[in-house]
């Protein structure tokens, strides 16, 4: 019987316009652009503007670059999945927009909302989908729209946050590439630390809900980073050592972009130079969904044919994992398709 793996063959993104950095933020609230960088490695963050604009926007234009990249037609699309932490609205799902908006008619979609690590939860699904061999083409999103629950007069969370969008296509593999193996967690005790502590159905939205600002992000952040940089630490190197891989067999740490510490804490952990780890949270921010994506992309004519990469992650809930995947192309070869 053949190995059926799930390989990215594609992936773009949508970044807004608008960049807020940290002298512009140094005017909104009581913080400096030296704070910041040291603390976080934030240096700027994009932000999507517009009246009625909201995640689906910049996912639809992602997933459509996406299939004009790859040459896919809509109708060829048989799954749609979306990470997302700020969903346009409570229902439809999101991807049921996004779907709408890029002419994808023939596809089941859904969300997925596990923080910061959904898109690494939604990659792991999409990845089983196409193992099952009756899924051809799947399209997993990570997107938020987060200065859409950020207060901008805490400086603790303000200054962490940014807006984008990136979409990646998942097609069947019989070669040995693809998704190779993924371990999550969760825990959920953790809640307390990082919630929105409005806008469910525990705690409706009333007057009282809006004027308490309790429908922005609520973060412990000592208690936060504690669990961060254990966990997303712990499960890099358990899936390394999982997979027999050393440090040198790793090409690439690929890390949610949430803080510069826990990055390094991550890659320290995995016995890997910086070198090897994508960064660029000094021009993003965390955009939650976004991070991963944004970072295979910007990469992704670094990347070659039997890369071994590890993508990892940590988010509110608790949520953490990691994935082991082998890269599936080269840069000349994709672009070519």
């Amino acid at each position: 019987m053949t190995n059926i793996r799930a390989a990215i063959t594609g992936i773009e993104v949508f970044r807004p316009d608008y960049i807020l950095n940290n002298r512009e933020l140094e005017t909104m609230v009581d913080t400096t652009d030296e704070w910041i960088t040291t603390r976080t490695g934030v240096k700027e963050r994009r932000i999507l503007k517009g009246e009625g604009k909201g995640t689906s926007d910049m996912a639809a234009e992602a997933v459509k670059k996406l299939l004009l990249k790859t040459n896919t037609s809509p109708d060829d699309i048989d799954v749609v999945i979306c990470a997302t932490a700020t969903p346009d609205m409570q229902f439809p799902a999101t991807a049921n927009i996004i779907s709408d908006k890029s002419g994808i008619k023939h596809a089941f979609s859904f969300d997925l909302n596990a923080a910061c690590s959904g898109f690494i939860f939604a990659l792991t699904t999409g990845s089983r989908f196409i193992e099952t061999g009756k899924y051809k083409k799947i399209i997993v999103v990570g997107a938020d729209k987060m200065s859409s629950i950020v207060d901008y007069t805490d400086r603790q969370t303000c200054i962490l946050f940014g807006d984008a969008a990136g979409a990646i296509l998942l097609e069947p593999s019989d070669n040995g590439y693809g998704v190779i193996d993924t371990i999550l967690y969760t825990d959920g005790s953790g809640k307390k630390y990082l919630h929105q502590k409005a806008g469910g159905s525990v705690r409706p939205a009333s007057r009282e809900t809006v004027d308490a600002k309790e429908h922005f992000i609520y973060q412990e952040g000592q208690a936060v980073f504690k669990f961060a940089v254990s966990k997303m630490a712990d499960v890099s190197a358990e899936i390394m050592s999982k997979n027999n891989l050393k440090a040198d067999d790793v090409k690439w740490l690929v890390p949610h972009q949430a803080n510069m510490r826990i990055i390094d804490a991550t890659a320290n952990r995995m016995g890997i130079g910086r070198e090897k780890v994508m960064i660029n949270i000094d021009k993003y921010g965390n955009t939650t969904n976004g991070t991963i994506p944004l970072c295979l992309w910007e990469w992704e004519n670094k990347l070659r044919k039997g890369d071994n990469i590890i993508l990892a992650a940590f988010g509110g809930g608790f949520t953490w994992g990691a994935i082991y995947i082998k890269w599936a192309y080269d840069p000349v070869e994709q672009l070519n398709n």
